[in-house]
Order: structure tokens, then sequence, then C-alpha cells
């Protein structure tokens, strides 16, 4: 996980604004599968959006556990909304560069 800087977090920020989110936090909450789901997606897209329809309270905890389990960093939670980075481990897959 790297640190990301405030103009690091601020762009990301900008890319994130017209994607929508890939993964839906619900009644179930965080499972394995939910994490396998979430590192998929950071390693095919990078930068993704989770929502969290349940769990509203507890988004800001939950949100660090999932960044401490998928080695991502957090850009932002703006809402119920969380964005989260992730650099590609396929060299042909890394799309963002600071």
């Amino acid at each position: 996980m790297n640190k990301l800087t405030s103009a690091n977090r601020k762009y990301l920020r900008a890319l994130a604004h017209h994607i929508d989110p890939v993964v839906l936090i619900g009644k179930n909450g965080i499972s394995d599968g939910v994490i396998n789901s979430i590192e998929i997606a950071l390693n095919s897209k990078e930068l993704i959006k989770i929502k969290f329809r349940d769990f509203k309270d507890n988004k800001k905890k939950l949100s660090e556990g999932i960044e401490k389990h998928t080695g991502s960093s957090i850009v932002g939670i703006i809402g119920n909304i969380l964005i989260l980075y992730k650099k590609s481990l396929n060299p042909d897959n890394i799309k963002i560069r600071f």
C-alpha cells in the first residue's frame, strides 16, 4: 500500500468522478467473496468505487479494513461511496500514472 499525497488523491478523485460503483456492501457485510471481488476489480481497473448500502454508520472502520486486506489506498469517502486505488500488479493493466 503506497501512501498517496493530497495531490494524488485529488487527481484520483477527479478520475473517479465518472465511474460507477463496482461492488456493493449490503446486508451480508464484508465477506471473503467481497474482498476477492474488490481485489479482482482493483487489479483490472486500479481505481474503483464501492457503495455502502448497509453499514453506513461503520463505513470508515470497514473502509480501513478493506484497505488493509486488499493492500489498496483509500482515495476518499464521499457520502456512502468509497474510492479505492491500487496500482495493478500486471504491467499491461497500468492505466494511471502520476
